[in-house]
């Protein structure tokens, strides 16, 4: 059940009309939706979510600074602009809200926002920004006596969602080593199991092996007797997506938006204390259980927070996806990534 949306925060109004004018016209030559004839409404309110997980760092900490009345979309975006918070379990339900129009904007992962660009051909879905590398590893149980991949011919691996980016990275991690993994079977069974009881498999020793993301991945490691046998720390975990109706109606709100993930991403970079602080803050608010200082410390040592987003990023999940049988329809991502209006000021 998704917690209720915040109180609208106000902030200060920082605009950009003529860069918002520019992004409109890169909008149109990158064939996103047209805007209806006319100006659109005045914008009153933006609507932002993101995962109670600590892959979605930028997205717990600016969710606490909104709840302490100093968002930093808030500050971005202006006066008169309220800001609402949903929070997700999984990328799919995320994507949902964006394709329905319950939502303007999130953090997810790569899996899920292709998937729903797919769906729709291309048309709505645009990614604003990367947000977080690494994050994610597949652990196993250390008395499972698990040493290499091979070892796991034969045995079941979690992932947290089917077709989730997890679920994609691990099917074709075990597929590069010449295992056999179908949707239903093969050498390896690969099965979606939900994180918190993945956790309480490994203590209770029926589950040898998960694919898992932060602060899962620790959790097994501190909790559950386990062992990181592989990690991709270059991976991209998250990004900020939008509706491509909302970035064509909204270009100046669009710009404000990149602007405060630029500023969040360098609160988790450059002052990593605080960051953590208000993390494990918002996370203990959302799940009703305090989170311990030291946990969210060693999940952050697996994170890396950054807004560029590689030219292979989707070319490689396609690949991926595709070998795993995953996806039906793969239109080219040339859509996807929405290009910045201009250069911005680093």
């Amino acid at each position: 059940m998704l917690p209720p949306n915040e109180p609208p925060q106000v902030g200060r109004k920082c605009t950009a009309r003529a860069v918002g004018w520019l992004f409109g016209v890169a909008m149109a030559a990158c064939g996103g939706p047209r805007v209806p004839p006319g100006p659109p409404p005045p914008l009153a309110a933006v609507r932002l979510g993101h995962f109670p997980t600590l892959t979605h760092a930028p997205g717990l900490v600016a969710h606490a600074l909104s709840r302490a009345g100093e968002g930093v979309f808030e500050r971005h975006l202006g006066p008169g602009v309220a800001v609402t918070w949903q929070v997700f379990q999984a990328g799919p339900s995320a994507m949902e809200a964006i394709l329905t129009g319950a939502l303007d904007a999130t953090y997810v992962g790569p899996s899920p926002a292709y998937n729903a660009y797919a769906r729709t051909q291309g048309d709505e879905v645009r990614v604003l920004a990367a947000a977080v590398t690494g994050g994610s590893a597949l652990v196993v149980r250390r008395a499972a006596g698990i040493t290499e991949p091979a070892q796991l011919r034969g045995r079941m691996v979690a992932t947290p969602q089917l077709g989730n980016t997890q679920d994609v990275a691990c099917r074709a991690f075990l597929q590069s080593l010449g295992l056999r993994v179908t949707l239903t079977g093969g050498d390896v069974r690969v099965v979606p199991i939900e994180a918190p009881s993945q956790l309480a498999m490994f203590q209770a020793g029926t589950l040898d092996a998960a694919w898992a993301v932060e602060p899962w991945v620790s959790r097994l490691l501190r909790e559950g007797g386990g062992v990181v046998l592989h990690e991709e720390p270059h991976a991209v975990t998250t990004l900020l997506v939008a509706r491509a109706a909302f970035v064509a109606a909204y270009p100046e709100a669009v710009v404000a938006l990149r602007a405060a993930h630029r500023e969040l991403l360098g609160i988790c970079r450059d002052a990593a204390p605080r960051a953590r602080e208000l993390a494990a803050r918002e996370l203990q608010t959302l799940t009703g259980r305090p989170v311990a200082a030291e946990l969210v410390a060693s999940c952050w040592r697996r994170l890396s927070f950054g807004e560029r987003i590689d030219a292979g990023t989707f070319a490689r999940y396609l690949v991926d996806a595709r070998a795993a049988g995953l996806l039906r329809q793969t239109p080219e991502p040339d859509r996807l990534v929405l290009p910045e209006p201009m250069e911005q000021p680093r």
